[in-house]
């Protein structure tokens, strides 16, 4: 049995745009180290470090961590278009703090993959929003990933090196106006 925990941010403050602590998660998601991961995202989120948002992580019965979604709205002053290699019109990028969830992680560990872990954690972690769209970035290499984003409802929009140093990833986004949720 999986259980999904989720962590909703208490901050009111928004991205400050030092990701130190965002990135620091993320590296640890990638090594596979989840329980690392929520430890500096959970510390980041209680100092107000990070943006509103929604985290959780998922655990087996047993408490292992299987895997770990966060995200949250974009702020009107967001960098996350300014790394488009791509260009795109402006009211695609318009942002408001409201219009846009951005998911900043969404990661599986891999013996908990294709059984539907990524697909709940995505949901829970969109539960409550009301923003029109999702909005992430995806590396075009995972090609599971990138199916099931795409049978989600995203769809590619560009390409962004997000960050400094890395490599090309496809910018999806989710409209959620009309979808429920």
């Amino acid at each position: 049995m999986i259980r999904l925990t989720p962590r909703a941010s208490s901050s009111r403050r928004r991205f400050d745009g030092s990701r130190l602590a965002e990135e620091r998660g993320a590296r640890y998601v990638q090594l596979g180290r989840l329980d690392l991961a929520e430890q500096v995202l959970q510390s980041a989120l209680r100092q107000g470090a990070l943006a509103e948002g929604q985290s959780l992580l998922a655990r087996t019965g047993d408490g292992e961590p299987v895997g770990i979604a966060y995200g949250y709205p974009l702020s009107p002053s967001t960098g996350w278009w300014d790394r488009l290699i791509t260009p795109v019109d402006d009211e695609l990028r318009r942002e408001d703090g409201r219009r846009t969830f951005g998911l900043m992680e969404l990661a599986v560990r891999a013996p908990w993959r294709r059984l539907g872990v990524a697909r709940r954690m995505h949901e829970a972690v969109l539960a409550d929003t009301t923003a029109e769209r999702v909005l992430l970035n995806a590396r075009p290499d995972v090609k599971a990933a990138q199916a099931a984003y795409r049978s989600w409802g995203y769809r590619k929009v560009g390409e962004a090196h997000p960050w400094e140093g890395a490599v090309l990833h496809d910018v999806m986004v989710l409209d959620l106006r009309g979808s429920g949720g």
